[in-house]
């Protein structure tokens, strides 16, 4: 049986999509903006960059999402000369973090 169970598992599930179309219409934005964010990281960040956010997002999402922000708004405002480098990346993610850590604390002091 647990051979059977497995092989459940592995086939993909054939569900017909019966959803809203609002539902779809809001998937297609989604899948446009995560296209759009992407191709804007592939034209900022160099390769081994671009790994190393990838390596960052699945440990930290969160700190991975603020570090493309702040590189897509640096590009949108053309103050970036080039592509970003890995040593790069890790000075703008200690930047990010240095940013983030300000407002935490500035937070937690306000709540006391």
């Amino acid at each position: 049986m647990a051979e059977e169970e497995l092989e459940a598992l592995s086939k993909p599930s054939c569900r017909p999509c019966t959803g809203d179309p609002r539902d779809a219409a809001q998937r297609e934005v989604k899948h446009r903006k995560t296209g759009m964010r992407n191709n804007m990281l592939a034209q900022v960040l160099d390769q081994l960059a671009r790994a190393q956010l990838s390596n960052l997002a699945l440990v930290k999402p969160n700190k991975s999402k603020a570090v493309e922000i702040y590189l897509i708004q640096m590009a949108r405002y053309e103050q970036l000369s080039g592509k970003i480098s890995e040593q790069g990346l890790i000075e703008t993610l200690e930047k990010v973090s240095q940013q983030t850590e300000k407002k935490t604390t500035l937070n937690s002091t306000e709540e006391k």
